[in-house]
């Protein structure tokens, strides 16, 4: 009899050569939480643990060509999307996703100490916007990340209003929207869940001290896995977060820049006494 195999998850985006962010940091939190990931990246990153100095991005023919032929083998279970690199490459995966509506579709493309080093970095913006956001399960994107996308419907000098931004993303399609980083207290940030009846959960936690890189991809990286295990939204988007809290408290100073969270914290016996 064949084994039961893992819940398969095609993810779109960066290779990172600190495994911070993109598929690297992808492919660890898959299987911490025993799934097993297909990448197909989309462009390469250069850079170290303080900062990411470049970034390349692949032909969409080869984006298109890597993932259609995983789709075409293996029953994959859900799909995640990162940075896409270019506005060809978005319009590629936008296809390539339709073809597959069934599928959890879990998009976090902004990053901005990527995106603003790229010379079509608002055309980048227009077009996930447009093509991919409708398509979305869950977009998973910061509070200024969604002030950010909001100019791009927004009249010059418009308020932020949060909440109307997000009903305007989900209006668009995506089925719901998690906003990261709201402030809520002293030394207390928030995540909130909406969809189209308004906000689903709101989680607050503590602050974890230091600088990390990788957070926002842990976190996501994770709802995805969850769902492609057959957990609900809502409760998948509570189990990441803590997940991905674990993770940072965990996290590791393997440079000499920021701490990269440790996605296999729970994997890591204490030394014995002798030991130490």
């Amino acid at each position: 009899m064949q084994n039961q195999i893992s819940p398969l998850i095609l993810s779109f985006g960066a290779s990172d050569p600190v495994s911070a962010t993109g598929l690297f940091a992808d492919i660890g939190t898959f299987a911490a939480m025993a799934c097993h990931g297909l990448p197909v990246v989309t462009s390469v990153l250069t850079g170290d643990t303080a900062q990411i100095d470049s970034i390349h991005a692949l032909e969409a023919d080869l984006i298109d060509e890597q993932a259609r032929s995983v789709l075409e083998d293996m029953p994959v279970a859900a799909i995640k999307l990162g940075q896409a690199g270019s506005v060809d490459n978005v319009t590629t995966i936008a296809e390539i996703a339709s073809d597959y509506p069934d599928l959890p579709f879990v998009l976090d493309p902004f990053h901005s100490e990527v995106n603003e080093q790229t010379a079509e970095a608002e055309d980048l913006i227009l077009a996930i916007r447009e093509l991919l956001i409708p398509q979305a399960s869950v977009l998973v994107i910061s509070a200024v990340e969604l002030s950010r996308l909001a100019e791009t419907w927004k009249d010059q000098g418009e308020d932020d209003d949060l909440t109307a931004d997000v009903m305007t993303l989900i209006d668009s399609g995506c089925k719901f929207v998690l906003v990261t980083g709201t402030q809520a207290g002293n030394n207390e940030f928030a995540n909130t869940l909406f969809n189209e009846a308004g906000v689903v959960r709101r989680d607050v936690w503590q602050r974890i001290p230091g600088s990390h890189a990788g957070a926002g991809t842990t976190l996501s990286a994770a709802i995805t896995a969850l769902l492609a295990c057959g957990i609900d939204v809502p409760e998948a988007v509570l189990e990441a977060q803590e997940f991905t809290h674990a993770a940072l408290r965990h996290a590791q100073q393997l440079g000499m820049g920021k701490l990269i969270p440790d996605r296999f914290f729970w994997a890591r016996e204490p030394l014995p006494d002798s030991a130490v």
